[in-house]
């Protein structure tokens, strides 16, 4: 499908040979687009370019599972710096328009928007005209900002609190017994994205959603996934590490209410940490909200840097 709207051509990639034009506009991504493309993750067809004559002057992109037929999240939409505002602005709102409704099919929710920005964009000019004109961008497509989260990371060489002996751990018996923990830990939660399920249907059918639609998902063994007890094997929390397409995670950690406020967070995050730890890897990735400062905080503690943040913007 290729779309001539006044002085802009329209299209999708013809295929990996074109990822070296795709590629003209910079992005933490593009490293990972091969891979993507041979794995199944993209498409070209979810793949989107602006040109005008020979110039890229936009891209936009989705990423998938290589099991279904729709995206899941739109995760790169770059607009050329030689376009002048507010006409940069007016370049992505044109390409967004035309590659959703051709990526997109009609009556199907738009996949949410995530973007990887830096720390300290909020500080650096540059880096704040970035994200604002996509911002601007999006909105113009009725997108809205939903939530900013820090993206963090654990080195080796960085300590790992030794055991307290306060809570013993063992594996995840099954889903079941997971889903049942997830149903509790999303009384009160911080977490926006849960909160949001929580808004449209039962504690239940959120957690269940998630471990079926995510954890259930990943290739890594399950016996990394543990359980903490008390001395008397009441379960406490519980934390998931794992290894999705690109890292080693913290996939999800969570204290049951009647549990909270003692600093278990701290023996359930260090046990994650060393579990992947144990396999030599060569670092491990996590994610929270920026206003789930209780998270935030005890990342921090355990070694984890905000090496990123991201920005996800939804249509409602």
């Amino acid at each position: 499908m290729t779309v001539d709207q006044h002085d802009l051509t329209m299209r999708p990639i013809t295929g990996r040979d074109e990822l070296d034009l795709f590629c003209r506009l910079p992005y933490v991504l593009n490293e990972e687009l091969t891979d993507d493309l041979d794995c199944g993750r993209r498409r070209p067809e979810w793949m989107w370019l602006a040109l005008r004559d020979d110039r890229l002057l936009a891209r936009v992109a989705w990423w998938g599972r290589q099991d279904i037929s729709v995206p899941l999240t739109l995760d790169v939409f770059d607009i050329a710096d030689e376009a002048k505002y507010p006409e940069r602005v007016d370049i992505g709102v044109r390409l967004l328009k035309t590659a959703m409704a051709e990526v997109i099919p009609a009556g199907v929710p738009s996949p949410e928007y995530v973007r990887f920005i830096p720390p300290d964009w909020r500080h650096d000019a540059v880096a704040r005209r970035v994200v604002e004109d996509r911002m601007a961008a999006l909105e113009q497509t009725g997108a809205r900002r939903f939530v900013e989260r820090l993206r963090l990371e654990w080195l080796p060489g960085t300590s790992i609190a030794e055991p307290s002996g306060r809570l013993s751990f063992r594996p995840i018996r099954d889903g079941n017994e997971l889903i049942a923990m997830m149903t509790l830990v999303l009384d009160r939660t911080l977490d926006a994205h849960s909160r949001d399920d929580l808004a449209r249907v039962p504690a239940e059918q959120a957690a269940a959603q998630h471990y079926e639609q995510e954890l259930a998902k990943y290739q890594s063994p399950r016996d990394w996934w543990k359980v903490a007890t008390l001395p008397n094997g009441e379960p406490v929390g519980f934390v998931i590490p794992a290894r999705n397409d690109y890292n080693p995670i913290i996939a999800y950690i969570g204290v049951l209410p009647a549990y909270r406020g003692r600093g278990y967070i701290d023996d359930l995050l260090a046990e994650g940490t060393r579990v992947l730890a144990a396999q030599g890897v060569p670092r491990i990735r996590a994610a929270t909200d920026l206003s789930n400062s209780p998270m935030v905080e005890a990342f921090q503690r355990a070694g984890y840097v905000n090496f990123e943040r991201a920005i996800t913007m939804t249509w409602g």
